[in-house]
């Protein structure tokens, strides 16, 4: 199996940047190389020592440009690739207007085959490695995208959606084919290469108490997949889930009390949760995903970032795809940097980098596996030049440092600044 060698800056979390001084938590070698054998990271260090190890490597050299870990995006809709950018709704419209009727067409394999390459193709020019996505009522639209995934070699954790209330005509299930369903297409995915099976109810008010418990004793039965829904993403949606369950003590008792609550859920949004609520996750050791472009564009309120991350949370990030309004991680490290000043908290560039790659892996409890560049991790990159456009490069020849390098491409970089993207030791762009 022949060995590749990655030469450029290459740049390693040694340690979790919220814990700590974030320049201490990132190694950044600036003449620095990565070995891989077999979509694995053999060994990381400077291009003189790794070319010494193995001479007879392939090697592709990207200069001065910085080399990440693939990026991570946590919660997507793939289905929403199309209807990206819709104007002038909040989450409920949103729903109506635009998800529904787009949702409805992926009874035809056809056409959800067709929307998983191209979202996944849209991604992989962003530097996305790995995606966490919902995908419709219909079985097609799972078997869509993990085939896609499949045949890029590419990390993916997907689910049926399930909704049995609350959506339209054909693309509500019942409480039994979400079951059977689900667990059908669990066995036929979870642990099929690259692949990883979340059971996915959309959210609380487009399931009955019975969609919702059906699923959970689903989840009993194979606890080691993951369990994604959304949580207090809007004050109207709370309000409504209050009006649905008027006997559950706030909007997590409504997954709680069916037994969608224990380590390995994920809730996106989580932006209005009462203390309650935000005891019952820590405790249960959930990860909650920040989706800063969804929050502003759809207006559903600021994360609370720095609080969250204090409290010892764990907190991925997304772009939220399609009520998110950018298919680049990029632009949504941009978009946590902007809530987090409106909050008082800005996020340092470390920090940002952190979400977006080893943040959004242990959300995902996948952190040994994607998320950094470190030996026997899997060989997924995003190689970034610093110096993209008219407007970065500028900025960025006044640097003092590495950070000031990187800032501008964080706040600015689009699929221009991504020179490459390695996914399971490939480059695929």
């Amino acid at each position: 199996m022949t060995q590749k060698i990655l030469t450029g800056q290459v740049l390693q979390f040694v340690a979790n940047p919220f814990e700590g001084p974030a320049t201490e938590a990132v190694r950044v070698i600036t003449d620095g190389a990565i070995l891989i054998k077999g979509g694995k990271i053999e060994t990381v260090g400077t291009a003189h020592e790794i070319r010494a190890k193995a001479p007879q490597a392939l090697v592709t050299d990207y200069g001065d440009h910085l080399i990440c870990a693939g990026l991570v995006d946590a919660h997507v809709h793939y289905p929403q690739t199309a209807i990206i950018a819709s104007w002038g709704k909040r989450l409920i419209d949103w729903l109506n207007s635009y998800t529904f009727p787009e949702e409805m067409r992926f009874h035809d394999a056809e056409f959800a085959r067709d929307t998983a390459d191209r979202y996944l193709d849209l991604t992989r020019a962003n530097g996305t490695t790995t995606v966490t996505s919902f995908c419709t009522i219909h079985p097609e639209s799972v078997d869509a995208l993990f085939e896609a995934a499949e045949a890029r070699g590419q990390r993916i954790i997907a689910g049926k959606t399930c909704m049995d209330r609350n959506a339209p005509d054909g693309l509500r299930d019942t409480v039994q084919s979400a079951y059977d369903d689900s667990k059908m297409l669990l066995e036929k995915w979870h642990g099929r290469g690259r692949a990883s099976y979340a059971i996915t109810p959309r959210f609380s008010p487009t399931s009955t108490p019975d969609q919702l418990s059906a699923l959970g004793a689903l989840w009993g039965e194979y606890p080691e997949v993951l369990m994604q829904t959304h949580l207090s993403e809007q004050v109207d949606e709370i309000a409504w889930v209050q009006d649905l369950f008027p006997d559950s003590r706030d909007y997590l008792d409504t997954y709680e009390a069916h037994g969608l609550l224990r380590e390995g859920g994920l809730f996106g949004h989580a932006i209005h949760l009462t203390e309650r609520e935000r005891m019952r996750l820590r405790e249960m050791d959930a990860g909650l995903v920040h989706c800063p472009t969804s929050n502003t564009f759809i207006g559903s309120g600021l994360f609370d970032m720095a609080g969250l991350v204090a409290e010892g949370q764990r907190v991925g990030l997304a772009t939220d795809t399609g009520g998110g309004s950018s298919f680049s991680m990029l632009r949504t490290m941009a978009a946590a940097y902007e809530i987090g000043q409106l909050r008082g908290t800005p996020l340092h560039p470390a920090q940002m980098l952190w979400l977006a790659t080893q943040g959004s892996a242990r959300a995902l409890r996948m952190e040994d596996k994607i998320g950094n560049i470190v030996e026997g991790m899997e060989a997924d990159f995003v190689v970034l030049d610093l110096a993209s456009t008219p407007a970065i490069s500028q900025r960025s020849m006044r640097a003092t440092d590495i950070w000031e390098a990187v800032f501008p491409t964080l706040m600015m970089g689009d699929d221009r600044a991504v020179q490459a993207t390695w996914i399971n030791g490939v480059c695929d762009r």
